[in-house]
């Protein structure tokens, strides 16, 4: 049984030397959310997935820090953020929250760094605002409709009331899925307590895998509208041993930007940000150099 912590508060289990950063409150259509904000220079917005937090990006974060502000956001019911009463944990809705964090924070000059359901939700919000956003960075996600996608099969494993069931119950998802995003290396004891500790309402982790297939209207809209973004300078750091996303779906991102540069981390899983840390920052950190600093 999981108990929620109140809201505004960063909670005993968060170990410090694990997740060494200022838990940041703040409240958003009545949602507490929670963030992080390190750091100086040009604004990286960090987009986690499911059924993760920002505590997936803290390497990439302690590496950055001194080269960019990081700012990592909790969805509501993820992580550290508590959502208000009625929410339903749709990626439509986490889009709304997002955006709407983006105004809170007031945040210009941003390069989106998106993740699994990061990239729908945060290119939904990049469409939405425009101007706040200057360049993307996509790793091992998607945004629109799926098609043959392996994440199908996960969809209606996970997403009919079984499912969802074993999820709330047990945290299935977690436990299974996380575990079998890492290639290079396996997660920690203590990590895996850092991903199952925040399962304080079951129902945010247990709602995204039926959304995979059920979203299909807001996953066609924001493939509309990428064409909007194709101008967006974007980088695409792709582990190559994910379980739910292919050489295909990169594929399909390169095609859509033009002015795209990509690096594959070579046997990196799914969690590529966790599984391989020191290559996500270094591919960003060579990314956003000048030509003077090259």
């Amino acid at each position: 049984m999981t108990t929620r912590q109140s809201a505004g508060e960063r909670p005993p289990w968060v170990v410090d030397a694990l997740f060494p950063f200022t838990s940041r409150f703040v409240d958003v259509d009545g949602h507490t959310i929670h963030y992080v904000d390190e750091g100086s220079g040009p604004t990286l917005l960090l987009l986690h997935g499911n059924p993760t937090w920002s505590f997936e990006y803290r390497d990439v974060i302690r590496a950055l820090r001194e080269e960019f502000r990081c700012v990592a956001v909790d969805y509501p019911g993820f992580g550290l953020s508590s959502a208000a009463p009625g929410y339903r944990y749709l990626p439509e809705e986490h889009a709304q929250v997002v955006t709407a964090f983006v105004d809170s924070l007031a945040l210009s000059g941003v390069t989106l760094v998106a993740h699994d359901w990061g990239g729908p939700i945060g290119l939904a919000a990049a469409q939405q605002r425009p101007t706040a956003f200057e360049s993307l960075v996509l790793a091992n996600t998607w945004a629109w409709p799926i098609g043959d996608l392996p994440i199908k099969a996960i969809s209606h494993l996970f997403g009919n009331p079984l499912g969802r069931l074993l999820v709330r119950r047990f945290n299935l998802f977690v436990n299974a899925m996380i575990p079998v995003g890492y290639g290079r290396r396996k997660p920690t004891a203590a990590e895996m307590a850092h991903y199952r500790k925040p399962a304080t309402v079951p129902d945010a982790s247990a709602v995204l895998p039926g959304r995979i297939t059920a979203s299909r209207d807001f996953l066609a809209e924001i493939e509309a509208g990428l064409a909007d973004l194709a101008s967006l300078p974007t980088l695409i750091v792709w582990g190559d041993a994910d379980f739910a996303f292919r050489a295909k779906e990169r594929q399909r991102w390169e095609d859509t930007f033009a002015d795209h540069h990509t690096v594959i981390v070579e046997g990196a899983g799914h969690f590529v940000q966790s599984d391989a840390p020191e290559e996500f920052a270094a591919a960003i950190r060579g990314w956003r150099k000048t030509p003077e600093e090259s």
